[in-house]
């Protein structure tokens, strides 16, 4: 044991750490964030796995489907508003190794609830009508999805990369 800062006695630290000064306690470091950095603390990171990362995204769509159906009269634009949270979500969630995955159901979890909201007149024949007409009407919310999926996918890749290679630097 070995005095620390403050008066205080501290046990040695471990290898790696700090070059010294006293050790600043968690929530010390914590009151000079700013407030959005400690709301982002909160939130909850599972991880999922790539089926997982798609059945929660397609759950999730098919419930806001739903909601939407009976709250806002099936308004497609509200569907594709909260369509944008889930994909951004479904990537942040997933776990390093099934990345690749997010861009990929995303499109598919849109699909999944879009027939809750389509307005469909008379059978089946009339259902795929309103289906692939609000599919292409609604396409920019689809890629801007997809797009902000592939984009938080990739970022994280590429900073798994970098961890990794700075690992093996570190340990070679």
């Amino acid at each position: 044991m070995r005095p620390g800062g403050r008066g205080r006695i501290t046990g040695a630290r471990p290898s790696g750490r700090g070059n010294g000064g006293p050790r600043r306690h968690p929530a010390a470091a914590r009151q000079n964030t700013s407030p959005v950095a400690r709301a982002m603390r909160r939130l909850p990171g599972p991880r999922l796995t790539g089926l997982g990362g798609g059945l929660f995204c397609a759950a999730v769509m098919l419930m806001i489907g739903c909601l939407d159906q009976l709250l806002f009269d099936s308004s497609l634009t509200v569907y594709g508003v909260l369509f944008l949270p889930v994909c951004a979500l479904t990537a942040l969630w997933v776990r390093g190794g099934d990345l690749v995955i997010a861009p990929i159901v995303v499109p598919i979890a849109f699909a999944v609830g879009l027939p809750t909201v389509a307005e469909a007149s008379g059978g089946l024949g009339g259902r795929l009508v309103a289906l692939v007409t609000a599919l292409a009407t609604h396409a920019g919310w689809l890629y801007g999805g997809t797009l902000i999926a592939g984009v938080i996918a990739t970022v994280r890749r590429v900073r798994l990369m970098r961890r990794r290679v700075a690992q093996r630097r570190r340990t070679a």
